[in-house]
């Protein structure tokens, strides 16, 4: 893994100077402190920089990489698999490489074949790609949105990067952008907090000519139509080998590394079985790092991880996270971040992977991506049980009827926003997460500013946000795959594989491989009926029976608990807690455009006679502001007030 900065002028007196780009590199260092360099084209219409974390080719990797021919230049982040097979038949074909990268293979497929050539790149990446013969620009994101990429255009000039700091450190003024904020576009589209700075979205490729830009989709989810799938009649025994055969193979491919190789280990089922059947394919015990809130047993998972690391043999090593180490960290975390927590298991994650860095270790294998992939989150199995009941047992979908009337806590039911319920009737169907969304969201709204509310509050979040879908993608499948699909457009790429993915390993120099999010992988359990994902009251069922020969007996029948960290609200003389007070009740919070202080400072008071199930709900609101503040000042945001523009 790596980072890059790049900017591209058509207008080659519109220059900027090397050493913009090398303070751009500076502040993402941390993605790459193995080496680095900085290269301008001769007609100063192009410039890019490059640190790299070698991983393949250890000893002449450095980028950019150019072509023989001086014509095409590249940077890359990430890894490519199975590239030794493409460079095979690369260099059959008459390419002469360089380097031993995996990295220069993008350079030739593209030389060889154009822009559909860099489709058979198999991997979780980003780049960007120069043709200096065409004047063309090409930037391109990973499918699944792994490994981040953003844009942004000032001044004539567009800048490419992997952290939006790498940007505005190269010259780029940070301003709040007010409309994202207030429409949750930084979750719901790709946009983010930060004026004029997009993400490049997942399986995307843009291009850039003096004559303009353009982007197209090379690759998404494709779920066959409901009629289909549930007149399908591949038996469980099938469909379980063929989960378990897709899986091996992206888990092997994986494996290939010049550096050692580490295992995020959480207690959960998607780490487990990652472990163990590397363990089995390595024939080799691995290193394998737990966190642990020892200080409230309900949110530890050590004695889970442990049993999965005796099972294979592995060096298991827990990593103790007290109160004091998320407040002593939460601001690193956050100008890491570039986005707000709503919890602090962010922070425990930036932490493990200083931990994982002081190990010698480069190289993780992480279970992210099987809740998105085989249906493993609560919500997916609400959606089952209320709008797609095809193939499921009648009891076991009433039993969970009533265990849902009984516990509606999450999922609002009364008063939702009007975009909501239009939602709902466009795809003739409620979705779990976004009621839970938007229920919490309006519990933000509480505290906001009243010139927040005079500029913002007829603006629909949620019809935004499917206006911009491919509604092609949604006709005629069933309501828990568009739920998933939905989860996939916004929440995966722009909260899960930053927050517990690259954003925090990479601030330690760590390189998360995400086997589940392989698009082979994707691509076969999107073909998979609903009932083999969510089976009564089994999450993810498929994957929990292909992996069962890896998982210990008690794993196997554990249920989906979500990853969290101790609330700060729960710990009220905690040290995460006083960060939390001290934040909100500082000048930072008044430099902030969204909020009334005065509303937030009152919720704060009252928090002493308020209830625990009441606390647990208002926390996520409070790490999120905390977050902002930190932002506000890390980053120096200003604010330049505006109407909301659906361009934005």
């Amino acid at each position: 893994m790596c980072g890059f900065v790049t900017v591209y002028s058509a207008n080659p007196l519109n220059q900027i100077k090397p050493a913009q780009i090398e303070q751009g590199l500076k502040s993402i260092i941390h993605r790459g402190p193995d080496e680095g360099r900085v290269w301008q084209s001769n007609d100063q219409r192009m410039i890019m920089g490059h640190t790299r974390l070698s991983i393949i080719g250890l000893d002449n990797g450095i980028q950019p990489i150019h072509s023989t021919d001086g014509a095409l230049h590249i940077v890359v982040n990430g890894e490519f698999y199975d590239f030794e097979k493409i460079r095979y038949e690369l260099t059959r074909q008459g390419c002469k490489f360089v380097t031993q990268s995996d990295s220069e293979i993008a350079l030739h497929l593209y030389q060889l074949y154009g822009t559909k050539g860099l489709e058979k790149l198999r991997g979780e990446f980003s780049l960007v790609l120069f043709d200096q013969r065409q004047n063309l620009v090409i930037a391109m994101r990973d499918r699944a949105g792994v490994k981040p990429l953003f844009v942004a255009e000032d001044q004539g000039r567009y800048y490419f990067a992997s952290e939006i700091k790498a940007i505005i450190d190269s010259g780029v003024r940070a301003v709040w952008d007010e409309a994202s904020y207030n429409t949750r576009a930084f979750y719901l589209k790709n946009n983010t907090l930060f004026q004029n700075v997009q993400s490049v979205p997942a399986g995307h490729m843009m291009t850039l000519t003096p004559s303009g830009v353009t982007q197209q989709c090379y690759w998404d989810i494709d779920y066959p139509d409901a009629e289909t799938l549930n007149a399908s009649t591949l038996s469980d025994a099938d469909a379980i080998q063929q989960v378990h055969d897709a899986i091996e193979e992206s888990v092997k491919l994986r494996l290939r590394a010049d550096v050692p190789i580490g295992v995020y280990l959480s207690g959960g089922v998607d780490s487990s079985a990652i472990l163990g059947m590397a363990t089995q394919l390595a024939g080799k015990p691995f290193d394998a790092y737990n966190l642990s809130f020892g200080e409230m047993e309900d949110y530890d998972e050590n004695r889970f991880a442990r049993l999965a690391a005796e099972k294979n043999g592995a060096r298991f090593h827990t990593v103790p996270v007290t109160q004091k180490d998320l407040a002593d960290n939460f601001e690193k975390a956050v100008w890491h971040n570039e986005t707000p927590f709503f919890n602090a298991h962010g922070v425990a994650k930036y932490i493990l992977s200083g931990i994982v860095q002081d190990a010698g270790n480069k190289v993780v294998l992480t279970g992210e991506g099987a809740d998105e992939v085989f249906g493993g989150y609560p919500h997916f199995k609400r959606d089952m049980a209320l709008f797609n009941t095809q193939g499921q047992n009648p009891d076991d979908v009433q039993a969970i009827l009533q265990k849902m009337k009984a516990n509606q806590a999450g999922y609002t039911q009364q008063g939702m926003p009007a975009d909501v319920e239009w939602l709902t009737q466009q795809l003739g169907h409620g979705v779990s997460w976004l009621d839970n969304q938007a229920g919490w969201f309006k519990e933000l709204q509480n505290v906001y500013a009243d010139s927040q509310i005079d500029r913002f509050g007829d603006v629909e979040p949620y019809r935004i946000f499917f206006n911009q879908l491919d509604h092609r993608k949604l006709a005629g499948i069933d309501p828990v795959h568009r739920s998933m699909y939905l989860w996939a457009k916004s929440f995966l790429p722009n909260f899960v594989l930053t927050t517990l993915g690259d954003r925090m390993e990479m601030a330690h120099s760590v390189e998360g491989r995400v086997p589940l999010l392989d698009h082979r992988v994707m691509e076969l359990a999107a073909t998979l009926p609903v009932h083999l994902k969510v089976r009564g009251n089994t999450e993810k069922f498929v994957f929990r029976e292909a992996m069962k020969p890896y998982l210990p007996e008690e794993l196997y029948k554990r249920k989906k608990h979500y990853f969290r960290a101790p609330p700060s609200t729960l710990m009220q003389q905690g040290p995460l807690f006083e960060l939390v007070n001290d934040t909100l009740n500082s000048s930072s919070l008044d430099a902030l455009p969204f909020f009334d202080s005065k509303k937030v400072r009152r919720l704060l008071a009252e928090m002493p006679k308020m209830s625990p199930q009441r606390l647990a709900l208002l926390d996520p609101m409070l790490m999120e502001l905390t977050s902002l503040c930190i932002l506000q000042r890390k980053f120096n945001l200003a604010s330049t007030p505006s109407v909301y523009k659906e361009a934005a």
